[in-house]
């Protein structure tokens, strides 16, 4: 349980570095490490698969899109347009409200008692393995042809035809 609360703060912790940071790049090297800790939560109980999934769709896919974003745009401060006061007073009084909402929500949390799991194989891969290619292989099949002729069209549409040479 110790081992929770320590990754439960951490998570906290860097998802406020996240918000904090003045690099962008940092920010996302953050979250880079708050996805991490979900990734270590998901283990801690006994969900390998939503792990497996939590570190290679956000840690790589999309965190990857975010650095090849940061990449393309300018983070030149000289060219950042100044905000008026208006927008930071509409930004405190949203944050404010955002504020009051969530200890009020707060306020209304009661402490559970921990889940106890009937089955311990519950988050397993192999059990969704098994469920995955018995009962569901024709529309997990179909799923995939999909996603194939998905990809096959994107690749045709992204290539330029060649002009024809003139006789």
């Amino acid at each position: 349980m110790n081992t929770f609360y320590f990754i439960a703060f951490l998570s906290i912790f860097f998802s406020i570095l996240v918000i904090t940071a003045k690099n962008p790049v940092h920010s996302i090297l953050y979250l880079v490490l708050t996805f991490f800790t979900f990734t270590v939560h998901y283990i801690l109980l006994n969900a390998q698969f939503l792990a497996v999934v939590n570190f290679i769709v956000y840690m790589g896919a999309i965190l990857v899109l975010f650095l090849y974003t940061l990449m393309l745009i300018n983070l030149n401060k000289d060219s950042e347009p100044v905000k008026s006061n208006m927008v930071k007073i509409a930004a405190v009084l949203g944050g404010g409200c955002l504020l009051v909402v969530l200890v009020g929500c707060l306020k209304q949390v009661g402490v559970a008692d921990p889940v106890l799991l009937k089955d311990p194989g519950l988050g397993l891969v192999q059990n969704l393995g098994k469920v995955l290619f018995n009962e569901f292989l024709l529309p997990f099949e179909i799923s995939s042809l999909l996603l194939l002729s998905a990809m096959v069209g994107a690749v045709l549409l992204a290539t330029k035809d060649p002009k024809p040479k003139s006789v």
